[in-house]
């Protein structure tokens, strides 16, 4: 019996050495410290190990900030609890906060660009990734991409949703129309912070509550669980974001994924089968597909007069 004791003891040394050598090898972004324990052997010897504590910590959270420049008043109590619940439950999220990270690097530059050329604080740019993790993705709704536009309103503000063509899914246009929403939502409210919050629940929603309780300001609203906590998401992204390496987020340049150099070529013509016209240009349907995630089927039908622009990566 003693024999078999032996055996599972030592199995149990191999396997959480191996656990300490997957974990010291590990190359994504958090720094867990380590523990040290002992085993005690049935002759008697001990044997002290390190294995990495994956206890949760608290964190110094900010005394102070904003959003769009306006103040969030974390002198709040309730205000201060929905800011760090959002923290830690994105802090620990770390799979998803990695790869949100990641992928921030291929498209949040193009979202700054239009952000600043159409006037809108640079802070929107956690919206986007608020509503959609920066991916094409679709609501139970039916709302599309990364700024989530249901159809009605994608067409309000000059989307094209067709069979062949879904302008939801175009990043530079999907969101130059969200800067026209945050526009004429920021003219009714005269505050950023309204604005960002009538983007979860409308403006006429918002409006409503706003009436009903007679309170201009978000932060003494009692709104629904969603919009509750929406803003604080937003501002989670923020913090986490600007202060990767205080909640253990420690990427380095390469880590990011990028987007490939461009060439634009302006198509004015039907097209019957795009898989066709990839190879013919030096490319493939899924490089196609992947780059101009706004084609929605094997073709394109160019309605008269008009013409689209297909990205398609440099030959250089």
């Amino acid at each position: 019996m003693k024999k078999y004791h032996l055996i599972i003891i030592y199995a149990l040394i191999t396997i959480l050495f191996g656990l300490v050598f997957l974990y010291s090898q590990e190359k994504n972004q958090t720094d867990l410290p380590f523990e040290e324990i002992t085993i005690n052997q049935p002759d008697g010897e001990e044997i002290n190990i390190k294995i990495p504590d994956t206890r949760a910590k608290l964190f110094e959270t900010p005394k102070a900030i904003s959003f769009a420049g306006e103040e969030v008043p974390l002198e709040i109590e309730d205000v201060k609890e929905r800011f760090e619940r959002e923290i830690y439950v994105n802090a620990y999220w770390q799979s998803n906060m990695i790869l949100l990270m990641k992928r921030s690097g291929k498209y949040i530059p193009i979202i700054e660009k239009i952000l600043k050329e159409q006037n809108i604080p640079d802070d929107f740019k956690y919206l986007a990734m608020a509503e959609s993790g920066l991916l094409n993705v679709v609501s139970p709704a039916g709302a599309r991409g990364f700024w989530q536009f249901m159809p009605a309103t994608a067409k309000e503000y000059n989307l094209e949703v067709s069979n062949d063509v879904d302008e939801r899914y175009h990043l530079e246009k999907s969101t130059v129309a969200a800067c026209k929403y945050l526009k004429s939502a920021y003219a009714k409210f005269g505050s950023w912070t309204s604005v960002a919050a009538s983007y979860n629940m409308g403006i006429s929603g918002l409006s409503k509550r706003k009436s009903e309780q007679k309170q201009v300001n978000y932060y003494e609203l009692l709104l629904n669980d969603e919009t509750s906590r929406y803003i604080f998401r937003l501002l989670a992204f923020k913090e986490i974001f600007e202060n990767p390496d205080k909640y253990g987020f420690k990427l380095k340049d390469e880590d990011y994924y990028t987007l490939p150099t461009f060439r634009e070529l302006i198509v004015k013509q039907d097209v019957n089968d795009l898989a066709t016209w990839a190879i013919k240009h030096n490319s493939s349907y899924k490089t196609l597909k992947i780059h101009n995630p706004w084609l929605r089927t094997n073709k394109l039908k160019i309605p008269k007069g008009k013409a689209y622009t297909i990205n398609l990566p440099s030959l250089e």
